[in-house]
């Protein structure tokens, strides 16, 4: 059967006021793309970020762009708080110049950084 894959609005508009809110002003919004993926056997993973690497820029002439991809069977259960920081963890990934790479975990994307971010987020939801 294999995954299939499904370009997600919903999560594109959660994710869009999340960066909003926490202001990720660095993130073109416009150069990220939301999918959703079923039929995934992985057993840990939430969701991933993927980058356009410099190769595939340069080879087709255009600027870095992201996907998000949350794997549906281990993300829908999740309350919405757990889904709110799993979007700011992929988020997170993106970095301040969007050229293709990633911000890795250890100093920046943390368990930590994610809660101290989305506390920032619920209390922005709570006004």
């Amino acid at each position: 059967m294999g995954i299939k894959f499904h370009p997600s609005e919903e999560l594109e508009i959660q994710t869009r006021e999340i960066a909003t809110v926490l202001g990720m002003n660095h993130i073109d919004l416009s150069r990220v793309k939301f999918v959703v993926s079923k039929g995934s056997k992985a057993k840990r993973t939430i969701a991933r970020c993927y980058a356009l690497s410099k190769i595939w820029q340069k080879a087709l002439d255009m600027k870095a762009h992201y996907i998000i991809e949350v794997i549906s069977e281990n993300y829908d259960n999740l309350s919405e708080t757990e889904k709110e920081k799993v979007l700011i963890h992929e988020l997170m990934h993106i970095p301040f110049n969007m050229g293709g790479g990633f911000k890795h975990h250890g100093n920046y994307v943390t368990r930590e950084h994610v809660n101290l971010m989305h506390k920032r987020y619920a209390k922005s939801k709570s006004l």
